[in-house]
């Protein structure tokens, strides 16, 4: 029914010439160290994501403390979760340039920063500066390499891995929220949120865990996936060979740059040896010479890469499919947090609070949500399975209970739906795997950050605008509705372009046999 990953044509970055040589896998692609990333993965999601579907205690305080509307100051939230994942396009550039490694360990240092500013708040306005801009970029540095490493390290069971990481969000749920409720019990909220920057610097632990692969070891990867993947280059859609192309056509003016740089470089060391003689002061001023030349040298390269891949000929955006993916994430996001925010109403509105507090509903859908993660990941891997498939049904399953939960009036009823909802939202630690598919590993830390950022928007806005229907309608279930079809169309897209794209070989074959 649904087109497969060779049929569609993903990768950008494989190599055929390399293909027919046997090389020894690096041990830790997929084994050794790579355990190690996803232990870093994990933690990252915990503190970071936990943190943020913890908010809601925070809120309540803050609701309390500055007397602000409601809508008002959940913009402090929504700023906060939709800043870290907006950023992640600006974020691929550090990455460019520094590194995953680096920039994790920058962005826990940023983030744990807005959350000790923001104990000292004044008014909700500080809070949109310190906690929703500040720790909310800091959030996103540490974020995207957080799933750009586990990319990295693994090839044969990334979906494995990435579901085993991204289950942290589950785990930090209910480890944020029951430690956020305990120190504002005990200390207060200005108390609580500097004590969580204090652990939110265990972020900068994380980002050190994230050693680089040399570029050895991702040849070697490249290795792997194009023995095990024989006939995907056969079907490399028409935008996939524009990008080799445009790589192949690139090398020569960046091998020149290279060596312009190098000239540089060199001159400023045989002035360095020739200045040796002249005193302690010149020897100085030439190293800081050297030190900004080389600065610049590894700005100007990843900047290069960031540019080509955002603006240069080698766009992202020439594959048709990936464009389908960004419209679909654009949609997809708020459907999964609308529930989380406005289930609390909906059930005050049907009298089942004496049942909700018992087992909470939201509850419900980050436990399973945990086992969704995990298990669609194992399915994803079995070598008879194609994950864009799995994908696909859980975004149809996941939007048909988003369609059918206004419907459902009882505890039991809800509660299944919620389920299923946590369940088919699992699909959240495919995305990095489907984004590796369609643009290689080469591409996965801009592509990714595009998704992410995607993401972001519709975590930005959904649930305002969902408040917004509300408002007019006296009712949640418009709310549902319209987003439930907004997704639907975000599915109907992915649908479409893998049609178009597997068609595009054959009507060239066509033409040809006419010639």
């Amino acid at each position: 029914m649904y087109a497969s990953r060779e049929d569609i044509g993903y990768d950008f970055g494989d190599d055929s010439k390399v293909g027919s040589k046997p090389i020894k896998p690096n041990p830790n692609i997929d084994g050794g160290w790579a355990w190690m990333i996803v232990l870093s993965s994990f933690l990252v999601h915990i503190l970071i994501m936990g943190s943020q579907m913890a908010l809601g205690i925070l809120n309540m305080e803050w609701l309390e403390e500055f007397n602000q509307s409601r809508g008002l100051t959940a913009w402090v939230s929504s700023l906060s979760m939709g800043i870290t994942l907006i950023v992640g396009p600006f974020i691929g550039l550090f990455i460019s340039m520094c590194g995953c490694r680096k920039t994790a360990i920058i962005g826990g240092i940023l983030n744990a920063l807005g959350w000790i500013l923001s104990a000292y708040a004044s008014d909700v306005h500080y809070l949109f500066l310190t906690f929703g801009v500040t720790a909310g970029i800091g959030s996103g540095m540490v974020y995207l390499p957080a799933v750009v490493m586990v990319g990295q390290y693994f090839q044969k069971r990334r979906a494995l891995a990435q579901g085993l990481s991204t289950t942290g969000t589950g785990f930090g749920a209910f480890l944020m929220t029951a430690l956020l409720k305990y120190l504002c019990i005990e200390f207060g909220w200005r108390n609580a949120m500097f004590i969580q920057g204090a652990i939110s610097l265990n972020l900068c632990v994380c980002g050190a865990l994230m050693r680089p692969l040399s570029p050895k070891d991702i040849s070697e990867k490249y290795v792997v996936r194009s023995n095990s993947e024989d006939n995907q280059e056969k079907a490399l859609s028409h935008s996939a060979e524009t990008i080799k192309s445009n790589g192949a056509l690139g090398e020569e003016p960046e091998k020149k740059e290279d060596a312009t740089n190098e000239e540089v470089l060199d001159s400023v060391q045989h002035t360095e040896s020739g200045g040796k003689s002249r005193g302690g002061r010149n020897m100085y001023g030439l190293r800081v010479l050297k030190t900004v030349s080389q600065l610049t040298v590894t700005v100007r390269k990843g900047f290069a890469i960031w540019y080509s891949s955002y603006f240069g000929a080698a766009s992202l955006f020439t594959n048709r499919v990936f464009v389908a993916f960004i419209i679909w994430a654009l949609f997809a996001y708020s459907s999964f947090v609308i529930p989380f925010i406005h289930l609390p109403e909906i059930v005050k509105q049907y009298n089942l609070s004496s049942q909700n507090n018992i087992f909470p509903l939201t509850s419900i859908i980050a436990i399973v949500h945990i086992f969704g993660k995990v298990i669609l990941g194992i399915i994803s891997d079995l070598p008879c399975v194609s994950t864009w498939n799995v994908f696909l049904t859980a975004n149809f399953t996941l939007v048909t209970c988003i369609l059918t939960l206004p419907l459902m009036q009882t505890y039991v009823s809800l509660a299944v739906v919620c389920a299923l909802i946590g369940f088919s939202s699992g699909y959240f630690s495919l995305m990095p795997v489907v984004t590796e598919d369609l643009v290689g590993t080469k591409h996965l830390a801009n592509a990714y950050g595009i998704i992410i950022c995607a993401n972001g928007i519709s975590a930005l806005f959904g649930p305002p605008f969902a408040g917004w229907i509300y408002d007019i309608t006296q009712k949640y279930d418009y709310s549902f509705y319209i987003s439930g079809l907004l997704y639907t169309v975000g599915i109907v897209f992915l649908l479409i372009q893998p049609c178009i794209q597997k068609k595009q070989p054959r009507e060239k074959s066509t033409e040809e046999a006419q010639v």
